[in-house]
């Protein structure tokens, strides 16, 4: 069977095969793309989404705040000390560098070894307070983690309470461009938490 489409101009027809069920293809298709799509729309309608700022949550708990000073005096701390030895070493780089033409080859292989030696320490210094599994790290891990513990738990028994199918953290999705105040439960873990 064949489709005949007559331009207004003086030119012959143009002709298209098609099938014998004609258009009931391309309609099946669209059924069976918008009964696809349908169980999406129903299952996306049934999902119950709440948002929490953990950031909000924890500046609102003191414990969490004093725990943040002191780690932050820590660091500080330790950045001091990373520093002088850092300091130390380009101080004799720098001496070395004045005096290089005057001494003699075992005297500067001397000094090359105290400034390597020096910028080691300094490197060891900084890995053992700030490397991954460093003491800031460890300290952090003592003192905040069990907070944080805490308020994911809280978060956890507000969404199960109020029967919540996702609760995203604000503080953390770098998504989320709008949410309606009532979607956010930081208050309710809060007083779960004993805080207002």
């Amino acid at each position: 069977m064949y489709l005949s489409v007559q331009t207004h101009s003086n030119q012959p027809k143009t002709q298209y095969p098609t099938t014998k069920s004609g258009g009931a293809s391309v309609l099946l298709a669209i059924v069976v793309l918008l009964g696809l799509l349908h169980p999406v729309r129903i299952f996306a309608q049934q999902q119950r989404i709440a948002i929490v700022d953990t950031e909000k949550i924890l500046r609102r708990i003191p414990e969490y705040n004093s725990a943040q000073k002191e780690l932050d005096q820590l660091s500080g701390n330790w950045e001091g000390e990373v520093e002088a030895l850092m300091m130390e070493a380009q101080a004799l780089a720098k001496s070395y560098r004045a005096e290089k033409v005057l001494l003699t080859e075992e005297m500067r292989r001397e000094r090359e070894e105290a400034i390597a030696k020096k910028e080691k320490e300094a490197r060891e210094l900084q890995r053992k307070y700030f490397g991954p599994k460093g003491e800031l790290f460890q300290k952090r891990m003592e003192m905040v983690k069990p907070i944080q513990d805490q308020v994911y738990n809280a978060i956890q028994d507000v969404a199960l309470q109020r029967k919540y199918d996702l609760v995203l953290d604000r503080a953390n999705a770098l998504t989320i461009l709008y949410v309606s105040e009532k979607m956010d439960i930081s208050d309710e873990v809060l007083a779960k938490l004993g805080y207002r």
